[in-house]
């Protein structure tokens, strides 16, 4: 299949998102929550924004991907061009009458940029030449491929971002300053953190103070209990908490990458408790951390996995019809149990929400540009082998695809200013990550890499081949517009496979805070509308604007989809399905 392109934001647009999304003058603010002058930097950890780029999924960057990227910004032609225009650019800096504004990139926010002869002049000429390696990479030849682009950009980001004087001890003006105020204070600080992280986090600035945070007393704090345990995961059934609930539950599937309780952050930041505050009769899997003996664990098991829970959730709720929910990983694999339960003509499931999930992949992402072939097979082996890869490694392949935002960010804060890193439920649920069997990742990779799942037929699971356009109930879809792992217009393109009617909200977050999204924010906005065409940008034009959170339109919606109201259960799970331990359960500790 020919792959599209998107058009891009102009470059000003890019620039100025990313700088706001690399703030890291400034010491953070001290107290936990998402309010304080730290907010927009929690939100870059765990949105997106920067381009996406070839670090491989098991951890790290690919030096052949680099290398690659290398030679595409390598045009003679272009290269001789930026060169002359470089030297007329660095002219002006050196004799004082630039116009570059260093205020643009907030990396530069601490007055010595703008005040001081030297920094400034420092900062203009990093900035010209940073927009010229920029422009290298934003040739007519590239843009026609999306991949080349995307690798060109990501290799000329990740140059850009090292080399940036923010990350030097002597070239931070910020990092001086704190030095001298605190005595050499903050350079000891620093570097105790620096050693901390050497030997603790695979050299990479840690991101997070867990201290403050508890799973169980103010992370994944939602009244229920576990009422079924086999060895792939445990199954959670909330607490009602209204007098009466409606009589069709519904299932939320984790991803099989993270956690599950991003949904169940802090009280009144859980989507899980709102959901439950309206009504909602509400169960979760919770995915297992697999060990070394899971290696054998494919899609095709976590799809009979989630047919397992589906049956303990209809037998417990005495209902003949769930919704569920697929988050991420979660979506796609809930996409495929769907198009399962449709070929054998099973109507269990009523309605379907895709959250920050992508199935169709012609459209750029991040996943298909790194599942080549070479990725694939190296994958494919360690699955044969049944290889478990390490949460650690996955933690710092994350990090490396934003390295303005995950790695010089906590850098510049931890180690030049001497700073502890922020306290935030988001950041400590992304800290407390999981393990990956290769055998899932590379039959993930392998259906994104080929498009499999568009196909009908194209992905064969439980000895059924399927066709998501046999999947007829409703759906919801709902995605981030700065979403770097999940783009918001490929988890539109969903509503293209399946038959039936599909609601789609677009947030103006990235991936996880478009979920971690509570009224009463004030910056909140999204778009929606029914789905159309195959054009996700004629459909973003036409959606309607909305101010404040998706929640409220998401309940309304899910509610007109689950039936007439009963009186609440008084006790948990059922004769077959007794309640055992509290939520969050067992398994999220492993």
């Amino acid at each position: 299949m020919q792959r599209a392109r998107l058009p891009r934001e102009p470059r000003a647009a890019r620039k100025a998102a990313a700088g706001a999304a690399s703030s890291n003058a400034t010491a953070p603010d001290s107290k936990p929550g998402p309010e304080g002058k730290e907010a927009d930097r929690v939100a870059a950890a765990v949105a997106g924004g920067e381009a996406i780029g070839p670090a491989g999924s098991v951890g790290g960057i690919d030096p052949l991907r680099l290398f690659g990227g290398l030679m595409e910004l390598a045009n003679p032609f272009k290269v001789a061009q930026e060169a002359a225009r470089l030297v007329g650019e660095w002219t002006e800096v050196a004799l004082g009458v630039s116009d570059i504004d260093v205020e643009k990139d907030k990396r530069f926010a601490d007055p010595a940029w703008k005040e001081n002869p030297f920094y400034r002049r420092l900062a203009q000429t990093y900035l010209s030449w940073s927009d010229a390696v920029e422009r290298l990479a934003d040739t007519a030849e590239l843009e026609a491929d999306w991949q080349r682009h995307a690798q060109a950009r990501y290799t000329g980001g990740l140059i850009t971002a090292m080399l940036s004087p923010t990350n030097f001890f002597w070239s931070n003006p910020a990092a001086l300053k704190r030095a001298f105020d605190t005595g050499g204070g903050s350079v000891l600080h620093g570097a105790s953190n620096m050693i901390h992280d050497v030997v603790e986090n695979h050299g990479l600035p840690t991101q997070v103070d867990t201290s403050p945070f508890e799973v169980g007393e103010n992370l994944a704090a939602t009244p229920g209990a576990v009422i079924h345990r086999e060895e792939m995961f445990e199954l959670l059934e909330y607490t009602p908490t209204t007098t009466r609930v409606r009589e069709r539950p519904t299932l939320m599937i984790p991803p099989q990458i993270n956690k599950h309780y991003f949904l169940d952050l802090a009280p009144g930041r859980s989507f899980v408790e709102y959901l439950v505050g309206q009504g909602v009769h509400y169960f979760t899997i919770v995915w297992r951390n697999p060990r070394d003996e899971h290696g054998h664990w494919g899609i095709e098991d976590y799809v009979a996995a989630q047919l397992r829970a589906l049956d303990v959730v209809a037998d417990v709720s005495g209902s003949e019809s769930v919704n569920v929910l697929g988050a991420c990983a979660g979506g796609l694999t809930s996409a495929l149990m769907l198009a399962y339960l449709a070929d054998k003509g099973d109507e269990r499931v009523n309605s379907a929400t895709f959250a920050i999930a992508m199935v169709e992949t012609s459209l750029p992402n991040a996943l298909t540009l790194m599942a080549d072939e070479r990725l694939l097979d190296r994958i494919r082996s360690d699955a044969a082998r049944g290889t478990i890869y390490d949460k650690k490694l996955l933690a710092a392949n994350f990090a490396w695809m934003r390295p303005n935002d995950l790695v010089f960010n906590y850098l510049t804060n931890n180690w030049l200013l001497g700073n502890d890193p922020p306290a935030f439920d988001i950041l400590a649920w992304n800290a407390d990550s999981t393990n990956l069997v290769a055998k899932f990742d590379a039959d993930m990779l392998g259906i994104y890499a080929d498009n499999t799942a568009a196909r009908p037929g194209g992905v064969t699971l439980l000895d059924t081949p399927l066709d998501l356009g046999k999947i007829t109930c409703d759906t919801f879809i709902v995605a981030g517009e700065t979403d770097h792992i999940t783009p918001w217009a490929p988890c539109y393109m969903t509503s293209q496979l399946v038959s039936g009617p599909s609601e789609v909200v677009v947030t103006s977050t990235g991936h996880i805070q478009t979920m971690v999204n509570p009224p009463g924010k004030p910056r909140a906005r999204y778009c929606a509308a029914p789905a159309a065409g195959p054009d996700p940008l004629a459909w973003r034009r036409a959606a309607t604007e909305e101010t404040g959170s998706w929640w409220p339109r998401y309940a309304d919606w899910l509610l007109a989809r689950s039936g007439a109201e009963r009186a609440a259960p008084k006790k948990l799970g059922s004769r077959e399905h007794p309640a055992a331990e509290p939520a969050p359960g067992t398994y999220v500790f492993e």
